[in-house]
């Protein structure tokens, strides 16, 4: 018989912070013991000496809901998480010292246990993401779902001949594609060379008296450089990387870096029960490379931009929606929200995008760009002025990227809206 020592544990879980990209508060009020041998008892119920951690959906119906909370060290022998009477899920540890499931469903207000356990049983089917590398590519997928995107970690070949040098650029996302395998972005599009499926750039800028544009390739003032891959993940809740990229001032002798930047995407395997998705998100960091800031006018695009399929070209061809119930994309543009997705028909059937932005954003809700005749949308902190990134105030933003076949439904994406916004908050209980 395993030995048992039974200690008592209580943590306080900051639900501010879902990411991992920030210092976690929690308080070791009392530990007593030093080793934990678990006696597992049935299925479905919590035995003595299981642990448990407990979800409260808080002010909204949840489902497929993604939980996350610290961990101690040693819970990576933890792979399964089950509430009573309630489906065994796969649980994972990741590098950050973060513990990571799926609740299936939960009811505003209610707060449920679910109990880990060790290896999930042979009878779960588990769609694990996994990240493959390419050459200097990374391709994440679902495994028994398909491929959802593609990242270019190093300047990508030229698609046409007709391209000059100036516009080579990597360190950006795509193609990305729906459940149904259409591919939703475009790259090097012949009216916009300097868009790339999505990808994060800003075009009018002041650094030390010049005017560097990073968005605007073909100006040769500016470039984003990747630096390379600093960590992979793959498991069975969610799987992605850390990617790390330079902004650097071409019209500088030497030239000379500007900013570093941080990706980190996490795709997590859900999005099927019911309509069936694909879910990522995408955090980056942009800190100063050196003693100068970087200003940053205001203008009407600039951040994060996303560009749709070539087939959505053409005022009729694309169609926007915003959280605002917004669908003419002239008066969606400059208007704050919440989220906006965009889709057109591919193959004479609809599919979407749509990016959440989170209400933890500078400036949020931030105002959008979208192109009045190009599948084009941009959220655009600078449209409501002037901000810089100094040395002491990097910039940290936070996005959630959805990719579904059809047109968008407003109450699903406000849906997932709130659980991107207002996660459900967890708690450890022990034994």
């Amino acid at each position: 018989m395993a030995d048992v020592v039974i200690f008592r544990l209580t943590v306080r879980v900051d639900p501010v912070d879902e990411w991992g990209m920030h210092p976690f508060s929690c308080r070791w009020l009392s530990v007593l013991g030093l080793s934990l041998g678990l006696v597992w008892g049935p299925v479905g119920r919590g035995a003595p000496g299981e642990i448990g951690v407990s979800v409260s959906a808080g002010a909204f119906d949840r489902r497929e809901a993604i939980v996350s909370l610290e961990v101690p060290q040693g819970w990576a022998a933890f792979t399964q998480a089950q509430a009573p009477n309630g489906p065994a899920v796969p649980f994972q540890v990741g590098a950050d010292g973060r513990g990571w499931f799926v609740a299936p469903k939960l009811a505003k207000g209610a707060t449920e246990t679910f109990y880990l356990k060790g290896a999930l049983p042979s009878s779960v089917a588990t769609n694990r993401v996994t990240v493959e590398r390419r050459n200097m590519d990374l391709a994440l997928a679902i495994t028994g779902r398909g491929e959802v995107c593609v990242y270019r970690a190093a300047p990508t070949p030229l698609p046409r001949a007709d391209i000059k040098a100036v516009f080579q650029r990597g360190g950006y996302l795509h193609p990305l594609f729906s459940p149904s395998g259409k591919t939703l972005t475009d790259d090097y599009p012949a009216n916009h060379l300097h868009h790339h499926g999505v990808w994060v750039a800003w075009p009018r800028t002041e650094f030390e008296a010049r005017q560097p544009n990073f968005w605007e390739m073909g100006v040769g003032t500016g470039t984003v450089l990747p630096l390379g891959i600093a960590e992979v993940t793959e498991g069975p809740v969610w799987g992605g990387f850390v990617a790390r990229h330079r902004f650097v001032d071409l019209s500088a002798s030497p030239p000379k870096p500007v900013l570093n930047e941080t990706w980190l995407v996490r795709l997590y395997s859900l999005g099927q029960a019911g309509r069936a998705y694909y879910l990522f998100d995408l955090t980056f960091t942009q800190s100063c490379a050196g003693l100068s800031p970087l200003k940053l006018p205001e203008y009407r695009y600039g951040g994060l931009g996303v560009r749709g399929n070539w087939a959505w070209n053409g005022r009729d061809n694309a169609s926007f929606l915003t959280s605002e119930g917004e669908t003419d994309r002239v008066k969606g543009n400059t208007s704050r929200s919440r989220w906006c997705a965009m889709s057109g028909n591919l193959d004479g059937q609809p599919a979407s995008i749509a990016v959440l932005s989170h209400p933890g954003n500078f400036r949020a809700p931030q105002p959008m760009r979208l192109h009045p005749d190009e599948p084009f949308l941009c959220f655009a902190p600078t449209q409501a002025g002037e901000f810089s990134i100094t040395p002491a105030e990097p910039l940290v933003a936070h996005y959630r990227l959805v990719l579904f076949d059809g047109p968008p439904d407003r109450a699903e994406l406000d849906r997932l809206w709130n659980d991107f916004a207002f996660p459900p908050t967890a708690t450890i209980s022990m034994p």
